[in-house]
Formats: C-alpha cells, structure tokens, sequence
C-alpha cells in the first residue's frame, strides 16, 4: 500500500510542477478592438504567422457582479486562420457564431475578446479586455490592446512582437 501511495505523490509532484512551470498557453495582445470611421467598434484578431486558431468569443458580463456571468457576446465553433477584422458584434456569416443578449456595447460592461492557438508547448491565448468606455472614447482608427490605446501601426507591431 505504501507504494502505490509513494507512486501517486511523485505522480501528483510531476504533474504539479509541469503545470506551474508555464506549460499551458500563454495569453499574448494579439487581439484588438478598433473604432471605425464612424466610431463602431472592429474586432481586430492577428494570430501568430500561419497558425490556426479556435475558441473565438467575445465575452461581456456587466461590472461589479459577484458571479460574473456572461449577459452578452457571441461564440464561435471551429478552426480559422489569417488574420481578421470584422464588426464587433458581427462575425463573420461563415463563423457561425452563437450569440447571446444585446449585440451591442452595453453601459458599465466589461469584454473579453480572444482567440486560441493549442499546440503541445507552442500553445497562447489572443485576449484584449475591455470596458464600453475604453471603446467609446477611441477615436477613429485608434485600437484598444494590450490595456492601452494605441495607432493599428503600433498595434500591428505589438502583436508581430508577441509571437
């Protein structure tokens, strides 16, 4: 009995330690929002070269709930690749996306726009997080990425840098 309980603790520390070790995917601000010629909001997604991607969602949830839960947002199944730009809350028809409340900016709400790319020790996440008032007050052009506001150059920049 001993040492079957002396196998499952060297087991338990293995996989304790490759999990603390930075395994899993890393989160990378390759992933944006940019306002439009007339203001509306652009999804904006740059994954690494010619990776393919999935878990494409944009979530939304108001501020200052306990339990967080997603009032708003779309999700969408399967695998893409090459870089997107779309309307916020319309993703591409091809997507298939899964929509849920308002299919728009709400008062006091924060997002999670992300994509991810999985690959034994090549693997990250695409996140840009943000609140409908860091959105509404970009100007045209302007992207919100990586927790800033920046031009779509720097912004191009940023996400090559990241992979």
């Amino acid at each position: 009995m001993r040492r079957t309980t002396g196998a499952a603790a060297v087991l338990g520390t293995a996989a304790g330690a490759l999990l603390l070790s930075g395994c899993g995917a890393v989160d990378l601000p390759l992933a944006g929002v940019q306002a439009g010629a007339d203001g509306s909001p652009y999804a904006l997604i740059r994954p690494c070269g010619d990776d393919h991607y999935q878990g494409l969602a944009l979530d939304g949830w108001a501020r200052g709930t306990r339990e967080r839960p997603v009032t708003t947002g779309w999700d969408a199944k399967g695998e893409r690749s090459g870089d997107a730009r779309f309307p916020l809350f319309s993703p591409p028809g091809t997507w298939r996306a899964r929509h849920r409340g308002a299919q728009k900016l709400l008062p006091r709400h924060h997002y999670t726009l992300s994509f991810g790319h999985y690959l034994t020790g090549d693997s990250y996440n695409g996140i840009a997080d943000f609140t409908t008032e860091q959105i509404t007050a970009l100007r045209p052009g302007q992207v919100w990425a990586d927790g800033r506001v920046m031009g779509l150059g720097e912004f191009e920049k940023l996400a090559e840098d990241s992979c």
